[in-house]
């Protein structure tokens, strides 16, 4: 049994050991020994399509047409997103949009307003 410490960014504990380097296949991310008390300080937070940091309750404006899955609704560029909540995962915002309801939006195809 190894004695390599877990992922920093996903609690991992099946990290391993190549050369010099530390990795995750859980989720892919790589870190040298004795950097991963500093990897979740250093890691920034949810950023918009222009590098903006977002937070809970900012408001955003969706720069690009999306689709809605599963329906033919289409979330139109220049809708406004009131009073957003940042989560974890691929799709980083829950909000709730006028006309469609409860969505998950990605960080990258809204700007902050």
């Amino acid at each position: 049994m190894s004695n390599l410490p877990p992922c920093p960014k996903c609690n991992s504990e099946y990290a391993y050991e190549d050369g010099a380097m530390l990795i995750c296949p859980e989720c892919g991310h790589e870190w040298t020994m004795g950097s991963e008390e500093n990897a979740l300080q250093n890691e920034p937070g949810v950023k918009d399509a222009n590098g903006a940091l977002l937070s809970n309750g900012d408001s955003v404006v969706v720069i690009k047409d999306l689709k809605v899955k599963g329906s033919s609704s289409v979330v139109k560029i220049g809708t406004k997103v009131k009073n957003i909540r940042l989560v974890d995962g691929d799709h980083n915002i829950d909000c709730k949009i006028t006309g469609i309801g409860a969505m998950k939006l990605k960080s990258d195809f809204v700007k902050k307003s």
